[in-house]
């Protein structure tokens, strides 16, 4: 498909779902506003399939929601990422023009084949990264949120992090983030609205 379709078929969509004007506004997001919008981090891990990840450069142009979790997570995490995957079906189109990126938090027990495996389960194009954990608290203070806490003894220990997804537009800035409860109505909404936001690169 051309750009140029490609582009008429996502300008469809979001008229269709969002029932918006002709240009994207932040205004019309359902997602918690950022005010002014915060430029996308620049940070480099690794991906499941061992490579390096330089998340600002192979983002750069697309529509990026970055999330901070671990695999065992007992909710928040599985809840996210299975709303997303649920709204992709529902959206192809604009699917195809986001990132999802998957940073784990929780670098000891997420090894890159048990990162993959996990993400396979709501949707195989989700990115999955790690490191150490230095790099990986690195990563959390550039993109602005707590560095994740760890609680407990032993194997069945848990991690407390960050609960919301951050959303980079193609201009590359952070317009809106979505809390844990986050409906699929919303992210309906606001996907083919976050994909239209095309600029200057921020940052």
């Amino acid at each position: 498909m051309s750009r140029r379709r490609r582009r008429a078929w996502i300008a469809a969509a979001a008229l269709a779902l969002a029932a918006c004007g002709s240009g994207a506004s932040s205004d019309d997001l359902k997602g918690a506003a950022i005010d002014p919008p915060r430029p996308k981090p620049r940070f480099t891990l690794t991906d499941t399939s061992g490579e390096a990840y330089d998340f600002h450069k192979e983002t750069e142009g697309k529509t990026a929601l970055l999330y901070f979790g671990y695999v065992h997570c007992p909710d928040i995490c599985p809840v996210h990422l299975a709303q997303l995957a649920e709204v992709f079906k529902q959206i192809p189109a604009v699917a195809r023009e986001v990132e999802v990126v998957f940073v784990s938090v929780d670098p000891e027990r997420d090894t890159p084949d048990a990162l993959r495996t996990y993400l396979d389960r709501f949707d195989p194009t989700f990115v999955g990264l790690t490191g150490s954990l230095d790099e990986v608290e690195a990563a959390q203070t550039a993109a602005d949120v707590p560095v994740a806490q760890f609680a407990g003894e032993g194997p069945d220990y848990t991690v407390n992090h960050a609960a919301m997804v951050i959303a980079y537009s193609p201009d590359g800035l952070n317009h809106a983030i979505y809390p844990f409860g986050t409906r699929q109505s919303e992210w309906k909404n606001d996907l083919p609205l976050l994909v239209e936001m095309t600029g200057a690169e921020g940052g």
